[in-house]
């Protein structure tokens, strides 16, 4: 797999009983949510440049990501996270939304999918 389905399946986790076509129409929103999101010095989402590291979705509707930036001194920080979290609670049927931003592992360009490579004329 390469680009955002390989992202996607090695993101996306679900601890969750709820029905499959529920999950699956939760982690596709979900994804799709992350997907608006964007470095504001990058012009490339956030799922795409890698810096989502892993999102659960849990029994009781509720959503964890976590994520990082492509620096520590990213002068998006503040907001990018709250950014995250609206995006994922705006969609139906999520319930609370916790968002972890973290630094290891560093984020690299290799994280990129192909689709962020494209954008970004790295190839």
């Amino acid at each position: 797999m390469t680009g955002a389905a390989a992202v996607q399946a090695s993101n996306m986790k679900t601890q969750s009983e709820l029905a499959p076509e529920e999950t699956e129409r939760l982690s596709g929103e979900i994804v799709a949510a992350l997907k608006t999101v964007f470095d504001p010095e990058i012009p490339a989402d956030i799922y795409e440049l890698g810096l989502i590291y892993k999102v659960e979705l849990n029994d009781d509707r509720g959503v964890d990501v976590m994520m990082t930036l492509t620096s520590p001194n990213c002068p998006s920080a503040g907001e990018m996270p709250q950014m995250v979290e609206n995006a994922v609670a705006s969609v139906p049927g999520v319930g609370v939304v916790n968002v972890n931003l973290v630094w290891e592992p560093a984020w690299s360009p290799e994280r990129m999918s192909d689709e962020a490579r494209l954008v970004l004329n790295m190839w």
